[in-house]
């Protein structure tokens, strides 16, 4: 890579496991979001012929992103093939051969976060969005969280289970809080949103 990014540093703050799961978070908050869509009534009658099952098939699509992050979570965290088949009703090696262009995007993605646009001047981040800023990702979550799940009673549902980087003193990394309790980005900015130069991968 020839340059570094202004999420660099927050990114090392995290295990590869940890930002798996930031990954599934986040996919899991959109399939929560288009499902909601489909609950109320109210607007129904403006909804053109065939408009509920779009957004249902929608669901489906965003079901089968979040069961890719869901296994190379697994697989960061030490899932072995077998464990993880056992749950898709298919033998391990038919599971690693159906995954394993994710598995590849993901592991590439860590050499070449991201690229340069034709322009040259725009980066296009390689790695998902929760992975690629980490930090921004957990207030964002955190936050959603809070908001959507009732029961959970913790004002970072999201981040404080997150498995950090182990310094080289052994010592496990844990990430910085706001005087809010919110995730401290490298820039220094509570929620701080992502630049806008740079395209993302949603």
């Amino acid at each position: 890579m020839a340059e570094t990014t202004p999420y660099d540093a927050d990114r090392a703050r995290f295990a590869r496991q940890a930002l798996a799961r930031l990954v599934l978070c986040d996919h899991a908050a959109d399939i929560a979001d288009g499902a909601a869509g489909l609950v109320a009534t109210e607007n129904d009658p403006d909804t053109g012929p065939g408009g509920r099952v779009s957004q249902a098939f929608q669901l489906i699509e965003l079901a089968e992103r979040a069961l890719a992050s869901a296994v190379i979570y697994e697989r960061e965290r030490g899932s072995s093939w077998a464990e993880i088949a056992q749950y898709l009703g298919i033998g391990p090696a038919e599971a690693e051969a159906r995954f394993a262009a994710h598995l590849d995007g993901w592991n590439t993605a860590f050499n070449v976060p991201y690229r340069l646009d034709d322009t040259g001047r725009k980066r296009v981040p390689q790695l998902p969005t929760a992975a690629y800023d980490p930090a921004w990702a957990c207030d964002q979550l955190d936050t959603w969280a809070r908001n959507r799940l009732v029961l959970v009673n913790d004002e970072r549902p999201v981040s404080s289970g997150l498995v950090m980087a182990v310094s080289e003193a052994g010592d496990v990394v844990r990430g910085t809080t706001g005087p809010t309790g919110t995730h401290m980005s490298s820039r220094g900015q509570d929620n701080a949103a992502p630049d806008p130069s740079e395209v993302r991968n949603l």
